[in-house]
């Protein structure tokens, strides 16, 4: 891994940190491709069963590294098209094969791609004091990375074509409010924070916490009927694990389960 993006696995959760602080973390084509190489890895990885992403710095993500396109020669049409196709689409196609949970620490303010990049996660914790915005409006773009499908799903139609017309701020507080992010947290406790949630699901019955994961994501895209029956399987391989007889017999005897994660 380049040192622009670090990549740390301990204790069953893997860490992914954009470290470019100096650049506001904001991604180019190598980066983005150790990210959605990681990410890969994750999911492959038995002994990984939580992943965290955050960012180094006063600010979590600017979003892609692309002050080149500006001057670039040639068909730009094509150029942002197979740039888009080629690098940053490929670390949410990797997100959307994890079927792990992914959780993410909000350093600080996104904007942008980096606004869409933590709206992959599953999860987001940010700091009390970071702010976030769909900035592309601002630039004469259109949303490249997943926000358009993935924040009216978070927040409503509504707000979201509002953030992405005027690509105007919203607080962590407000965030929170309309469920942007699930927790603001004072700024000096974002990574206890996340990481106490990180090791909860870590050691918690990870079968049945990833095939939760994958029968939530099937039903946004579904109807009640088809999630109903694509269920039956999951929860009977669920029915099977020894973390659910260990949890059954631990509630007859009135104790906390010792989950093995199988």
């Amino acid at each position: 891994m380049a040192d622009e993006l670090l990549f740390t696995k301990e204790n069953k959760i893997a860490t992914i940190t954009l470290n470019r602080p100096e650049k506001l973390n904001a991604f180019h084509d190598g980066m983005l491709a150790d990210w959605a190489a990681a990410l890969r890895e994750c999911q492959a990885d038995d002994g990984v069963n939580v992943v965290v992403l955050t960012g180094n710095g006063r600010v979590f993500c600017a979003g892609g590294d692309v002050s080149g396109f500006s001057r670039s020669e040639g068909n730009r049409a094509l150029q942002m098209s197979t740039y888009l196709r080629q690098h940053v689409h490929p670390v949410a196609r990797a997100v959307d094969a994890l079927q792990k949970p992914y959780l993410c620490a909000m350093n600080g303010p996104a904007t942008g791609a980096g606004l869409d990049m933590a709206l992959l996660a599953d999860i987001r914790y940010a700091k009390r004091s970071a702010r976030f915005a769909e900035t592309y409006v601002k630039v004469g773009l259109v949303l490249g990375d997943g926000g358009a499908f993935l924040l009216p799903r978070l927040i409503g139609l509504t707000k979201a074509l509002e953030m992405f017309w005027t690509g105007d701020f919203v607080s962590a507080e407000e965030a929170e409010r309309i469920g942007l992010i699930s927790k603001a947290v004072d700024d000096d406790k974002i990574m206890e924070e996340i990481y106490t949630l990180a090791e909860r699901l870590a050691n918690g019955p990870t079968v049945a916490i990833s095939l939760t994961k994958r029968a939530v994501y099937q039903a946004l895209r579904s109807d009640l009927m088809s999630s109903l029956e694509a269920i039956t399987g999951p929860m009977g391989v669920a029915a099977s694990t020894e973390d659910h007889i260990e949890a059954s017999t631990a509630f007859v005897e009135k104790r906390q389960p010792e989950f093995k994660g199988r």
